[in-house]
């Protein structure tokens, strides 16, 4: 889930686990909830952040990619590909971020195309650029 700002900043996790890998909130579905659902849970769990009912938005993209290995023994055996459901949520500039020590030791707030740069993870760099709005990216649609 892409976390930003009015001002187009993107709020990017760096995990404990692989060191020096940078990302937005990502998690995994548990088995009695929806996408959106694990997305407020993952957000709220991540970084401490509570937004209103319809506050998420669904950005309609679905991605499969390859579980990197530091994760794989995190799903059953076999399980070699994951299904990432894109979500974003705008936020005030000056929201208070709570990191979870067990999986994040730092964060940064980054322009939209400086984020898309620093993610390790191809799906994460094109959700950045897909999913936000064209204004993240200094396109405001006007001559």
């Amino acid at each position: 889930m892409l976390v930003h700002d009015r001002t187009g900043r993107v709020l990017l996790l760096e995990r404990v686990a692989p060191p020096g890998w940078w990302q937005s909130v990502t998690g995994s579905l548990e088995w009695d909830e929806t996408p959106l659902e694990a997305a407020r849970r993952e957000l709220r769990e991540e970084t401490g952040l509570e937004v209103a009912p319809g506050a998420l938005v669904d950005c309609h993209r679905r991605c499969r990619y390859p579980i990197h290995p530091a994760w794989r023994d995190r799903y059953a055996p076999g399980v070699r590909e994951n299904l990432e459901h894109w979500f974003r949520v705008e936020v005030p500039a000056d929201a208070a971020i709570h990191l979870d020590p067990r999986e994040h030791r730092a964060y940064c707030w980054l322009p939209a195309p400086e984020a898309a740069r620093r993610v390790t993870s191809w799906s994460n760099r094109e959700a950045i650029t897909d999913c936000l709005p064209a204004s993240s990216f200094g396109n405001t649609g006007s001559p």
